[in-house]
């Protein structure tokens, strides 16, 4: 009986220690998927793994954009520059002619990319860079688990001047993405290959430019009312201005927490932290939305076709129309009569003979005014 009672007790025992060995591995098992998945979130759209035992790609060329590059008088083995654009959800590749100019080769629709208009500024924010960036062959990758890959070099020495933080951020195949660019496959099969082939032809590394949008005047002033990133945007501007007017990619340096273009002759060893030397640059911290005021106002008034506007200034009781700059002045009292409504034209400046201020004003293209 006692020996029967010792069976028993031992086998309790064992079912014991096999239920909390059990346990004990449920657990493991979701810690892991929970470093899994909180891995996943940092590293941006894609992990640094591999896909191991895929078949090495290269990418292809295709006959079209060949003949695109004949027609444009370029070698094929030319080098080329990279350009996106988030909100026209466009990556463009240009690519140096045989007179020594880039001009655009190909444009290819983004397939999806995360986050919103504006750089990204940490690790696990979701949000796709904007900047100046650097692809080296090392940071090609045939063995992506989202088709082909390429790390465009995120965070840069402007980023870590501004401690922005983030790793792993790429231009990819797969058409989803967390915090990257994703292509279709067939579009990244194309990029990739032309990359490939501007570093077989001696280009020790492509310059990328990312932008929120195309860097015109008319969307910088678009985007800057009360935006923390307008001066960040200005920055980018001059930088694509630079590119368009040289038809070249610009030398791109840092200093003063700020990027800086074309640099003088013979200045190097510049401290991105530190204020830029005499006749480089101002000192300009990239987030002063005050400062990018005064740059877009210069930029605006520089354009050959200035945007039309009415605007009513009430305290000077004055009413410009800016098409024909033409002057009325406005009666010093106002009746109570019954309100009439008149379209302002401003195409032709065509204004009734008498006419007072509204309360409130409404600056747009339809003012209401009482006759005398």
């Amino acid at each position: 009986m006692l020996a029967k009672g010792s069976k028993l007790l031992m086998h309790s025992r064992k079912e014991v220690t096999e239920t909390s060995r059990r346990r004990r591995g449920a657990a493991l098992a979701v810690s892991a998927l929970a470093v899994a998945a909180a891995l996943a979130g940092l590293g941006g759209c894609s992990l640094p793994l591999d896909d191991i035992g895929a078949v090495l790609k290269t990418g292809t060329i295709r006959a079209s954009t060949l003949q695109q590059m004949a027609s444009l008088n370029m070698d094929r083995a030319a080098p080329i520059l990279l350009r996106i654009y988030k909100t026209e959800s466009t990556l463009e590749v240009w690519k140096q002619d045989r007179d020594g100019r880039y001009a655009l080769l190909e444009s290819y629709p983004i397939c999806k990319f995360s986050g919103k208009l504006g750089p990204k500024i940490s690790e696990g924010d979701r949000q796709a860079p904007e900047g100046f960036y650097e692809i080296t062959p090392a940071q090609m990758n045939p063995l992506s688990r989202e088709y082909l890959a390429f790390n465009i070099g995120f965070p840069n020495a402007f980023d870590r001047a501004l401690k922005r933080t983030g790793s792993v951020v790429m231009v990819h195949g797969g058409c989803h993405s967390i915090g990257c660019y994703a292509m279709t496959d067939r579009h990244m099969d194309e990029i990739y290959a032309l990359i490939g082939e501007a570093f077989n032809g001696g280009q020790d590394k492509v310059q990328l430019q990312a932008f929120p949008f195309r860097m015109t005047a008319e969307n910088l002033a678009a985007h800057a009312d009360n935006n923390p990133h307008a001066a960040f945007w200005a920055m980018l501007k001059d930088g694509s201005d630079a590119f368009l007017k040289e038809g070249k990619p610009p030398t791109v340096a840092v200093c003063g927490r700020r990027y800086v273009f074309n640099p003088a002759t013979g200045v190097t060893d510049l401290d991105p932290s530190a204020p830029c030397p005499p006749g480089v640059g101002p000192d300009l911290v990239a987030e002063d939305a005050q400062a990018a005021k005064s740059n877009l106002i210069t930029a605006s008034s520089a354009d050959p076709a200035p945007v039309q506007r009415t605007t009513l200034t009430a305290h000077r009781r004055t009413l410009r129309v800016a098409s024909v700059q033409k002057r009325v002045r406005l009666p010093p009292k106002a009746h109570t009569r019954h309100w009439q409504r008149v379209r302002v034209a401003a195409v032709d400046g065509q204004l009734p003979r008498r006419v007072s201020t509204p309360a409130p004003p409404d600056p747009t293209s339809e003012l209401f005014f009482r006759p005398r």
